[in-house]
């Protein structure tokens, strides 16, 4: 068998090389394996990256983030009340979209439950009154700054079995592969 770029393949899932190939054991490592018996002429290298995000984005979210939970927020509700605690000034609903890549009635939703919890508060615009600047209540921004830290000691339990040097690099390879992607997708919205 061979890996892209024309390597071969150990059963353990690791190019001749040793490079990665497939963590032994992982699902996607199935998936591919079976799919090498039944077309080994097809290159699985982009199933091997991709489906792996996948499933790692799969089971982050179905653990539902702990710390979140117990405080009663989904995480696309912690991300709205995050990007207002960050950026430290009122943003409107396309904002608030914008910056937590969700869609406009998404946001409505959550801003409307957040809203009645007395987590955010809105203000009309003066001269335009479609328009609403949001920000967070004292409530609201209390709740992020607790919720934080222990959503970040959350986060790092997570990735503990990454050493830190392994976090590090697939940061950078995922940052560098967000950044292609954002670019591309974004081209093609335009």
């Amino acid at each position: 068998m061979t890996a892209p770029q024309g390597r071969p393949v150990t059963d353990s899932g690791t190019s001749a090389t040793g490079a990665p190939g497939g963590a032994r054991g992982d699902t996607v490592a199935a998936v591919v394996r079976q799919w090498r018996e039944v077309r080994p002429d097809l290159d699985t290298g982009p199933m091997e990256v991709i489906g792996r995000i996948n499933r790692c984005a799969a089971l982050l979210q179905q653990a539902e983030d702990a710390p979140l939970r117990r405080a009663g927020l989904s995480r696309p509700e912690f991300d709205l009340l995050g990007a207002l605690r960050r950026t430290g000034h009122e943003l409107t609903p396309g904002e608030l979209a914008r910056e937590t890549f969700s869609s406009g009635a998404a946001v409505t939703k959550r801003l409307k439950q957040l809203t009645e919890r007395g987590l955010v508060e809105r203000r009309g615009d003066t001269r335009d009154r479609r328009v609403a600047h949001l920000r967070l209540t004292d409530a609201g921004r209390d709740l992020v700054d607790g919720l934080m830290p222990e959503q970040l000691a959350y986060e790092t339990a997570v990735l503990s079995g990454l050493d830190g040097p392994g976090q590090a690099e697939l940061a950078a390879l995922l940052g560098e592969l967000l950044g292609q992607l954002e670019g591309r997708l974004g081209a093609l919205r335009a």
